[in-house]
Parts: structure tokens; C-alpha cells; sequence
């Protein structure tokens, strides 16, 4: 027997499995209870216009599931996309309660826990909301702004250096954190990186070297942000091995500073059912995203190593005095290998575009 605290849990990491595969939708875990508290039933939702995580906990329950009671991370889509809506199949099945984390935000599948109490089905709102929207937030955060949410990740020296003085970067950090660089790109939907980052380091921009090897891979779509169409056509990020989109500014337009106009760009690949963005390189295109405030948290891979000199991992981000300068707040620091892993959002302040602030309920 769980308690439904303990099974919230549960479907909360079930979501997480589905990071990386499920744009434009959520990611959303479900656990089935009986009547005596026994899970029945588990699920996640895996990929767009797959089952959906009750639906997949049902089949596993089946007559177990009457009287008994979903646990699920995200409020029951009460509409029929390319599957049906997940509200009636949880009272065709009879249930008798649903605990929701979250309320979905979204005017086309919202609605759900109404059509549930419609039906004589007891429902609870809240519960782990704050960790279930945690573990939500680019999919929460997206579709609120019409943008995707934006992560730069970078890897730098205790200095603040990305490259030394004579060009080489390879490689700053250590094997163990390369190898969490995968994991991480695993979980977004695109990968962007800076014209002048393909010339200079020629990478590939792809998941892959992956230890735990039963993880689904879906390899997310390459951006390369590149003003003028410089990119060479033998770039590794020209490769078969992903889908890859050179934007330009004949295609989106300039924007301030006369290169690739980012608001665009995002808009762009929100339109193209992009949730979640990982940005990686170079100093310049961050500090231009961090200026515009376009980007929603940053992970830095730093390596104990002192350079004194050479690229920095960051120019141009719009401060030019300490009290402008972009605060953070820390929310995770690990050690991997030698080097340290920092996860940080974006601090809101009073004066700051709403593009600043991540989803927070």
C-alpha cells in the first residue's frame, strides 16, 4: 500500500522519462491506485500522439482501476486530439478520485477536472504542484509565452574562460561531465548554436555517447543562428545524423544589432511544435539572449583549471554596471567527475520583461 503523496512522487519521475520526446506536449506521469491502495497501474507519456500516461496506466489496471484512484502529475486533457480525451477514459474505467498536481493551462485541453466532477468523481488539486511544475517548466513555460523555454549551457574554466589564448577549448571539462552534456541535450527539443561556434569548433551538435543505452533517443533539431549564411556546407552539423535549420536573416529578419532577430527565432521554432531550447554556444549569441531576456535558467560545467587568458564564456550580455548585472538564483550544484555542475534561474526583478521570469505555480 502507497499513500497518495507517495505515489504523486512516483508519477512525477515517471514524466521525467519523457523529456526530449513528447514536444509539443507535456511531459505528465500517472500512477492507478485500488481501493486498497495498491498501485495497479503506471504510466508516462512517451511521445507525441502516443497514448497519454492515464491511458497506458489503464491498460495496465484494467478492472483494478473501479473505485480506485489516478495520481497524475497534469490536469486530464478533456479534448480529442490524435487521442481521446484522458477525463472520459478515467470515468469509463470508474474511477472514483483523481489527484491532479497541476492545472493544465492550455484553453484547448483544460477542463478536465470539471467534465471529472461532472461525473460524480472526487477530485484534488495541488498536490506536489510546485515539484510536478518543476519538472514541467519548459512545456508550462512555452506555452504560456509562445516561446520555448531557454537553457544556455556553457563550460568554462574557475576563471571564466572557454577557450584558451591560442583557440583551444578541447577539452575544458572532463569526460563524466561531456557525458552529462548528452544527457541533458537528450531532454530538449533543439540544440542552438552561434555561426561562429560551427566555423571555429565544427561540432556535431548530437546526442549520443550515452552510458545508459535503454534511454530513447530522439535527436533534436539543430539550429544554427547564422546571419549571413556562413556555415560550411561540410559542417558536421550538416550531417545526416539529425534534422538541422541554418537560420538566417533573409529567412527571420534582423534584429537590433542587425544579425539574426532571436524573438523570431523562437517564434519560429515554437511554431514548429519546439518546447524547449537548449542554447550552447557562443559568448556572443548568449550575451545577446541574456540581453533581450530570452534566456530562463543556465547550467555551467566548470573545471577546477585557471587559464588568465583567452575567450571568455560570455561578451555582450547589456551590462555595463554591477547593479545591472544578471542575477541568478542557484538551485542545484553537483559534482561530476573533477567539475562542478551549477543549475541556476534567472532572478525576476520588478523592471524585468516577462520573458525573465519562469513558470512558477
Amino acid at each position: 500500500m502507497v499513500t497518495e503523496d507517495e505515489a504523486m512522487r512516483r508519477a512525477i519521475a515517471l514524466a521525467a522519462r519523457g523529456l526530449g520526446t513528447t514536444s509539443p506536449n507535456p511531459v505528465v506521469g500517472c500512477l492507478l491506485l485500488d481501493t486498497e491502495g495498491e498501485v495497479v497501474g503506471e504510466g508516462f507519456h512517451a511521445y507525441a500522439g502516443g497514448p497519454h500516461a492515464e491511458i497506458v496506466a489503464l491498460a495496465q489496471a484494467g478492472n483494478r482501476a473501479r473505485g480506485g484512484t489516478a495520481i497524475v502529475t497534469l490536469e486530464p486533457c478533456n479534448h480529442t486530439g490524435r487521442t481521446g480525451p484522458c477525463s472520459q477514459a478515467l470515468i469509463n474505467a470508474g474511477v472514483r478520485r483523481v489527484v491532479i498536481a497541476v492545472d493544465d493551462p492550455t484553453p484547448v485541453a483544460a477542463g478536465g477536472a470539471v467534465t471529472l466532477r461532472a461525473a460524480g468523481v472526487q477530485v484534488e488539486t495541488g498536490m506536489r504542484r510546485r515539484e510536478a511544475s518543476e519538472g514541467n517548466v519548459a512545456w508550462l513555460t512555452a506555452v504560456r509565452r509562445g516561446r520555448p523555454y531557454v537553457t544556455w549551457k556553457f563550460a568554462a574554466t574557475l576563471d571564466g574562460r572557454s577557450a584558451a589564448s591560442d583557440g583551444t577549448s578541447q577539452w575544458i571539462t572532463s569526460s563524466p561531465a561531456r557525458s552529462d552534456v548528452h544527457v541533458l541535450r537528450g531532454t530538449v527539443d533543439a540544440i542552438v548554436a552561434g555561426v561562429g561556434t560551427v566555423i571555429a569548433d565544427d561540432p556535431q551538435l548530437t546526442v549520443r555517447d550515452l552510458r545508459d543505452n535503454s534511454l530513447a533517443i530522439k535527436q533534436p533539431l539543430r539550429v544554427v543562428v547564422d546571419s549571413g549564411g556562413r556555415t560550411p556546407e561540410k559542417a558536421r552539423v550538416r550531417d545526416a545524423a539529425a534534422p538541422t535549420w541554418i537560420a538566417t536573416t533573409g529567412e527571420l529578419g534582423a534584429g537590433p544589432d542587425g544579425r539574426v532577430d532571436l524573438n523570431a527565432l523562437l517564434g519560429a521554432l515554437f511554431g514548429r511544435g519546439i518546447r524547449s531550447v537548449l542554447l550552447e554556444g557562443g559568448p556572443t549569441l548568449a550575451g545577446a539572449f541574456l540581453e533581450q531576456g530570452l534566456v530562463d535558467q543556465v547550467i555551467g560545467y566548470v573545471a577546477p583549471k585557471l587559464l588568465g587568458a583567452g575567450k571568455p564564456a560570455l561578451v555582450d550580455a547589456g551590462v555595463a554596471t554591477i547593479g545591472d548585472a544578471i542575477e541568478l538564483d542557484l538551485k542545484d550544484i553537483t559534482q561530476i567527475g573533477p567539475d562542478l555542475r551549477f543549475t541556476a534561474s534567472l532572478r525576476a526583478k520588478p523592471s524585468d520583461h516577462p520573458a525573465r521570469h519562469p513558470y512558477s505555480e
